[in-house]
């Protein structure tokens, strides 16, 4: 069956989008982006102004822009899965959201509404991914980690089970979480430690919030 949806977003994180929902036996049949000096797509051609078409999937690697089209597109939203990636029967992925080439979700995770889960990640058993987090290639959460909303997950990054990271926080790239990371804050090294407060803007905005 040949499912056929829209791509909202024409860079290079639309360009792995394509490949997934091709690997999946369905078509991408139109984009759209906000710049106006885009106007081709590999072969397709890239639209300004959206109509409601529908379903969508929102091809943009920023947290905070998912979150805005999200809010404020009136369309159904797509789910992209690619066959190599190892879903748990027991696991929750909320709409809009993308697992990349090789990831593995475990049992009774939950992943929120429009995340990535990018190449090679590993999501252990019940871990919560809140909406509009990103965790980059090759990261490692271990069991009960929850991540908050709009979270970027740095690549390689290792987070020890039971840990909580905030929302809206930056965990910088190879970095190895042992304790908490409270709101909006960016956190790198191994250990982790806290750098500066991120985010505030984020976090004073409660639309679009929790897993259900």
């Amino acid at each position: 069956m040949n499912n056929k949806l829209y791509l909202y977003g024409a860079s290079g994180h639309a360009k792995v989008i394509r490949d997934i929902v091709e690997a999946c036996g369905d078509s991408v049949v139109g984009l759209f982006d906000d710049n106006f000096d885009v106007n081709e797509f590999q072969d397709l051609a890239v639209a300004h102004h959206f109509c409601g078409e529908s379903p969508v999937m929102i091809s943009i690697g920023s947290n905070r822009v998912r979150k805005h089209l999200a809010n404020t597109l009136r369309t159904t939203f797509s789910t992209v899965v690619h066959p190599s990636a190892i879903i748990s029967k027991r696991a929750i992925i909320g709409e809009g959201s993308v697992i990349m080439q090789g990831a593995i979700i475990q049992s009774e995770a939950k992943i929120g509404k429009h995340c990535i889960i990018n190449t090679g990640a590993s999501i252990d058993h019940e871990c919560r991914i809140e909406n509009y987090v990103h965790v980059s290639p090759h990261s490692t959460l271990c069991g009960n980690v929850t991540v908050g909303e709009g979270t970027w997950i740095g690549a390689g990054t290792t987070v020890i089970q039971g840990i909580k990271i905030g929302r809206w926080c930056m965990i910088g790239a190879g970095s190895v979480v042992t304790k908490d990371i409270p709101d909006g804050y960016l956190a790198v090294g191994n250990r982790c430690k806290l750098i500066k407060q991120i985010n505030h803007e984020m976090l004073s905005d409660n639309s679009g919030g929790k897993i259900v």
